[in-house]
């Protein structure tokens, strides 16, 4: 069985426009936002032919929830049948959620030495730690492995990892991976690939 899984990211919210970390804490969508997800769900609907023959799942965080609504209705998936799962869900910062980077490190100034700035998101007093997020993640890959075709909507650091995992990367190299929201990945033979609004067809 040659498995697909299409990963998308949620689109613009309003804290990222403040650049507040969101974790488990949600916002809006932006207009902009909206936008990304419709152009990323009309880019997927010319990839997937028949949707009745994929499984969409989503992390149930609200931000993510609303991007999964708006690509159901892009590419003809009844949005009753979308699956939620915990495992999706964004790496969880604490106490940080909610707060710029700049107000972090006012408050806990000495939770960014012996850090850089692509894992210093797991200093967060109370938050998850990348490992806790790996073992989340790889029990969800392993869950689906029966699955031939899937859809799953998360967040920009969770995708992160999860690609990570997916091609065997080591964690620097997993955290610096691009978490563009309009662009999507595809997932498949252990191999990504990056999909965007102006792709050019790979198959």
């Amino acid at each position: 069985m040659n498995q697909i899984i299409y990963l998308l990211r949620h689109g613009e919210t309003e804290f990222n426009t403040q650049g507040r970390y969101q974790g488990v804490l949600d916002s809006s969508l932006t207009d902009v936002g909206i936008d990304q997800v419709r152009q990323n769900a009309n880019v997927l609907k010319s990839l997937i032919g028949n949707p009745h023959e994929w499984k969409v799942v989503s992390s149930p965080l609200g931000r993510a929830l609303k991007s999964t609504e708006i690509i159901c209705d892009a590419i003809g998936y009844d949005v009753n049948k979308v699956e939620q799962d915990n495992r999706l869900t964004e790496v969880d910062v604490g106490h940080w959620a909610g707060l710029t980077t700049r107000e972090i490190e006012k408050s806990w100034p000495s939770l960014f030495k012996n850090s850089d700035v692509y894992n210093w998101y797991f200093n967060a007093p109370n938050g998850e730690s990348y490992d806790a997020v790996v073992n989340r993640l790889t029990h969800w890959l392993e869950s689906i492995q029966q699955e031939q075709n899937i859809i799953a909507v998360s967040h920009g650091l969770t995708g992160r990892i999860l690609r990570g995992i997916y091609a065997g990367l080591e964690k620097e190299n997993a955290l610096k991976l691009e978490v563009a929201q309009d662009v999507f990945f595809k997932l498949s033979n252990k191999t990504i690939h990056r999909i965007s609004i102006d792709f050019d067809d790979f198959y």
